[in-house]
């Protein structure tokens, strides 16, 4: 078997190299992708509706696909276009019938919204997926690791039929269709990946981990810790490291890794490589290939980017972009801006506000990072206050005290004739007693106020306090459970509005 090693490491090395040369000028990539999607959607009801026939003959294909197409969000496409889709109704936004859709349920501020998994796009999540694995090769890895398991913690593989189409996590739908040649390495395997309620799967996994020999973990971090901590109780063991004594890599994505790392860190037995991904309901937009480099932006498969500065002048208070935004191309894209994310896709999205902000750290290599949501971000009077500053505070909070602070959550309120944000702070159960609410808000407004300049100018005006209360840990997974938002694919959102907020503290209120 160690001649299949040696013959998959070697693949992986010829692989990631031909990427590398394949990807020497990112605009030229980008145009053919954008030429390719609207060839292949010119047919549909939405490309005859906006003449991509008659982009293709244009002169500056891009230019002229921006004066043509407006920009849509997830409620303006549904109502025109995607809700024909689902209704099972072909060539709407893309050739063919749509027979898989995403369900997103990553945070819980609202219901699911159904977004068209096309075969083409399947292809191109596994595609993207496979060039990850093919970075392996920066690394210096024995040819036996090429025959370790990968355990892949993610929604079921049991989706909802509906009609003639299925629903489900996007994490399920594609474990479902995975190639032949690598189920042999996944795991848990079809048995528990078809288990639909997340309690069971977990008892399940727990159950078979001493029998797999994993090398990649690939899941949200949250309930992987979760999962860590119940095999080391299970099998009586100090770390994952005892049960898994070959695991090398974890790749995450869906939120910051940053609260739980330290956390994760004392799970392990030894050092391991970390690697982030960018994996949405709408595609694979991004991936971290080295380690010593951010994300970069998957310009070569079937996804076209465009960008909105994200600013006072296109995004209302509420975080809804304004009509006719300012969008800027990848050519002309800044480093250090925060930017909304704008997507055409092979599902039949076009020129699609994904709801993400990310900022562009590397031009040559379009190295980026994920800094918030356009609604989770809050701006009552002028503090700009993203949640990647407030991911930041917070690790270096819980870095001060040495404590583990895995989740947490804002909103602003008002406070008289003034505004306040108000935190709720996560820490381990048996540790809440020994964190002094006080001591956790002074750091964090103080850091805050280092990391944003327009936060500590507004903390001097009209957002005159901030309150924090400092609750176990369990009690954001217990809600999510409540929410019926208990799994793999689901996150706690950072900033919570609205009815959202009235909820979450009328939880509290029966915990006290």
């Amino acid at each position: 078997m160690a001649f299949i090693g040696t013959i998959l490491q070697e693949v992986v090395k010829q692989k990631s190299a031909k990427r590398k040369k394949k990807l020497i000028n990112p605009y030229e990539v980008q145009e053919k992708t954008l030429k390719k999607l609207l060839n292949k959607a010119k047919n549909t009801q939405f490309g005859r509706d906006y003449g991509f026939s008659e982009i293709l003959t244009s002169g500056n294909i891009i230019a002229e696909y921006q004066k043509r197409v407006p920009v849509y969000n997830y409620e303006t496409i549904f109502e025109k276009y995607w809700h024909r889709t689902i209704e099972g109704e072909p060539n709407v936004t893309w050739p063919g019938k749509i027979k898989f859709f995403a369900l997103t349920s990553g945070t819980s501020e609202s219901a699911s919204k159904r977004i068209p998994v096309s075969n083409d796009m399947i292809q191109s999540i596994r595609r993207t997926s496979i060039s990850q694995t093919y970075s392996l090769s920066n690394y210096n890895l024995p040819p036996s690791f090429f025959q370790k398991s990968a355990l892949m913690l993610g929604g079921s593989t049991t989706l909802t039929k509906v009609g003639k189409r299925y629903e489900g996590d996007l994490s399920g739908i594609m474990t479902g269709n995975l190639p032949i040649w690598f189920q042999n390495f996944y795991k848990p395997g079809a048995k528990i990946s078809a288990v639909k309620d997340w309690p069971t799967k977990l008892d399940k996994t727990v159950a078979k981990a001493g029998k797999w020999d994993i090398g990649l973990c690939a899941g949200v971090p949250a309930w992987y810790q979760i999962l860590f901590e119940r095999i080391i109780s299970h099998y009586k063991v100090e770390t994952i490291h005892d049960v898994w004594p070959n695991l090398k890599f974890y790749v995450h994505g869906g939120v910051s890794f940053e609260p739980y790392k330290n956390s994760f860190e004392k799970l392990l037995g030894e050092k391991i490589h970390f690697l982030e991904t960018y994996l949405a309901s709408e595609g694979f937009l991004a991936a971290q290939f080295d380690e010593n480099k951010k994300m970069q932006l998957v310009l070569d498969k079937g996804l076209f980017f465009e960008f909105i500065p994200f600013n006072d002048k296109n995004f209302d208070h509420d975080g809804q972009v304004v009509e006719n935004p300012e969008v800027i191309d990848l050519k002309n894209v800044q480093e250090g801006v925060d930017y909304a994310i704008l997507i055409s896709t092979c599902a039949g999205a076009w020129r699609y506000i994904i709801g993400d902000t990310v900022k562009i750290t590397n031009k040559k290599d379009f190295q980026m990072i994920i800094t918030g949501r356009t609604r989770h971000y809050l701006s009552l009077v002028g503090e700009h206050l993203s949640v990647d500053n407030m991911t930041k505070a917070v690790k270096m909070t819980a870095d001060d005290l040495n404590i583990n602070i895995n989740e947490f959550t804002v909103s602003g309120i008002p406070h008289g004739s003034l505004f306040a944000h108000k935190w709720y702070v996560g820490v381990d159960d048996d540790k809440v007693r020994e964190v002094n609410d006080g001591v956790i808000k002074s750091k964090i407004d103080n850091y805050l106020v280092e990391l944003n300049d327009d936060y500590g100018v507004e903390r001097k005006g009209a957002l005159c306090e901030v309150y924090m209360k400092v609750i176990p840990v369990s009690w954001f997974y217990e809600w999510l459970k409540i929410k019926g938002k208990e799994g793999a694919q689901n996150k706690f959102p950072r900033v919570i509005k609205k009815d959202v907020y009235t909820d979450w503290e009328n939880f509290l209120k029966t915990k006290e």
